[in-house]
């Protein structure tokens, strides 16, 4: 048995030998993102039964929200109770104390929160 035919015996199982891959074609691949998927498919009839992307209802969640401090984005388990900003450990609220008003103010907007109790 020649080198050559050991070869062909070794090719895999999964390739077909007839398959030709057609490399005058330089066209790639278009990869659509999910704004576009779900534009196409709202404009699309689509039937009541039928689920897609855009008629996913998730139900609301049982579990509580993950709090986040306010200063790092680490897990906050405590709460300042003055100006109500979170914070993960005590140099996070040695830095909350010194700040100025306008400052927690402000980071309570980012977050959404109500206004400063106190």
């Amino acid at each position: 048995m020649s080198v050559e035919e050991q070869k062909l015996e070794q090719q895999p199982v999964f390739k077909a030998s007839s398959f030709q891959q057609n490399k005058s074609t330089k066209k790639k691949n278009v990869w659509k993102g999910l704004k576009q998927i779900i534009t196409s498919e709202k404009a699309l009839p689509w039937p009541d039964e039928v689920v897609h992307y855009s008629s996913i209802n998730a139900p609301p969640s049982f579990k509580p929200p993950e709090k986040f401090s306010d200063l790092s984005g680490l897990p906050a388990p405590y709460t300042d109770p003055q100006t109500r900003l979170r914070f993960a450990n005590k140099d996070e609220y040695a830095t909350i104390v010194d700040l100025p008003m306008d400052i927690t103010a402000g980071y309570l907007a980012l977050r959404g929160a109500t206004s400063i109790v106190g």
